[in-house]
């Protein structure tokens, strides 16, 4: 796993000196990440260098750079560590208490109003509360990232990043619900339970196969929207990204097999979709049994890793094994999207040198550019569902955002905001022409 790090590097302000210890970095076989410079005396510079190291190879970083000339380490830390501390996230009042009229309105006595106009018209919790723009982001920890089953709490720093770009690119509060229950049972009931305080429910790094049967429960149990992001947000940018292939190569999409390797939660919403879209046919390999069967009932074929890398023209990777994918194995013409996080199954830029005509991996084809717009469209519409038709929108938005910017990109930046604007716009209106409106009188 890389880490990523930053030093502080002081170096004599001479000819030569900064580059000797560039090199030293060099010679180790690091890539500079960033090179900022913080301060200057007379004859001394600080640099802040920013590398992503293997993990245990801090100290031959620090002896490289010690080695290197007039150059000392003055201190480092971990980026990522660094912008976790305290969380990510909080909650906060959209109403300034500068005076008591305020706080009489919307605490005590004023607030019993609004509570007994709730209570007869329950209706009303749409325009008075923050229902419609919140959504609960539930997890048991037990598929977190590509780390497999960590716990709820291991998991936490994951929630709260999902909080985070649900307010930053959608407007919505994203609140983590943490649970340590692991059968469907439990938790179709702890959500039902807490439902009525949210808009809607996103699942997130729940394991399959317990994952399908959480979120069809939920769907046909709730009057509420219900998503399991590891499945259909993925699946998404997984289209959107063969969208602009597409674009850029010129050929038929909807004329390609895929070949899907890993049929977890990943896999297996991104055979569905690409089907329901209309590629050719979607050939699947897993270790499982019950994967393949869930595959076959999606309306794909099994196959094998060694089939799939022969025949595919298109090969997706969801399977959390860093490595897995061997470069004697790539077809040249191939396009290749190795996902699994924090490792690929096969680094992009290997792909592209045995002759892939596209790579990518988890990085850069990231659920973060569909979820935010998703939920944000659908608790625009007022649905009550989400549906294939606004997966396929929403997959479509990102595409043509990518087409609009003309940068030979498969995807937008996830940190484009025209990009999660037109997902929300195209989900919304794909639920206005099809969706269930949701009326929290039903909840009553």
């Amino acid at each position: 796993m890389k880490i990523p790090q930053v030093l502080l590097v002081e170096v004599k302000h001479a000819p030569g000196q900064l580059s000797k210890m560039l090199a030293s970095v060099a010679e180790i076989g690091l890539t500079v990440e960033g090179l900022e410079s913080i301060s200057r005396t007379q004859d001394r510079t600080t640099w802040e260098l920013s590398l992503d190291v293997d993990q245990g190879q801090e100290q031959e970083v620090l002896d490289a750079i010690g080695r290197s000339g007039d150059a000392r380490v003055l201190g480092n830390s971990d980026r990522v560590f660094d912008r976790h501390k305290g969380g990510k996230i909080d909650v906060r009042s959209t109403v300034q208490f500068d005076d008591l009229k305020t706080l009489r309105d919307v605490y005590t006595p004023g607030v019993a109003r609004v509570c007994l106009a709730i209570r007869d018209n329950p209706a009303l919790a749409s325009k008075y509360t923050a229902i419609p723009r919140s959504v609960a982001v539930v997890t048991n920890g037990t598929a977190i990232l590509g780390l497999g089953d960590i716990g709820p709490v291991a998991g936490m720093p994951v929630m709260e990043g999902k909080a985070a770009l649900f307010r930053e690119f959608g407007g919505i509060s994203g609140v983590p619900i943490l649970t340590e229950a692991r059968t469907p049972d439990e938790i179709v009931a702890l959500v039902k339970g807490i439902a009525p305080t949210f808009g809607a429910i996103q699942l997130e790094d729940i394991a399959a196969p317990e994952c399908f049967e959480i979120e069809s429960r939920l769907i046909d149990e709730l009057d509420i929207p219900v998503l399991h992001d590891d499945q259909h947000g993925t699946a998404v940018v997984v289209l959107a990204a063969l969208l602009g292939g597409a674009r850029l190569a010129g050929f038929d999409l909807k004329e390609s097999t895929v070949g899907q390797i890993g049929l977890g939660a990943a896999g297996i919403g991104i055979s569905r979709l690409l089907l329901r879209y209309g590629v050719r046919g979607v050939m699947g390999a897993d270790l499982s049994e019950d994967s393949l069967r869930q595959l076959e009932r999606s309306g794909g074929t099994r196959s094998t890793l060694e089939d799939v890398m022969r025949e595919a023209d298109i090969v997706v990777a969801t399977t959390g094994v860093p490595g897995l994918i061997k470069p004697e194995m790539i077809r040249k013409g191939q396009i290749i999207f190795a996902l699994s996080n924090p490792e690929a199954e096969i680094e992009p830029a290997v792909a592209l040198e045995r002759g892939a005509r596209f790579a990518a991996d988890g990085k850069n084809i990231n659920n973060v550019l569909a979820f935010p717009g998703l939920f944000k469209g659908a608790l625009d519409a007022g649905v009550r569902k989400f549906t294939d038709e606004m997966l396929l929108a929403a997959a479509q938005a990102i595409a043509d955002t990518a087409a609009k910017a003309d940068d030979g990109t498969l995807v937008p930046s996830p940190l484009s905001r025209a990009a999660h604007g037109r997902v929300a716009a195209y989900v919304a209106k794909a639920a206005a022409k099809g969706g269930t409106v949701v009326s929290h009188a039903m909840l009553s």
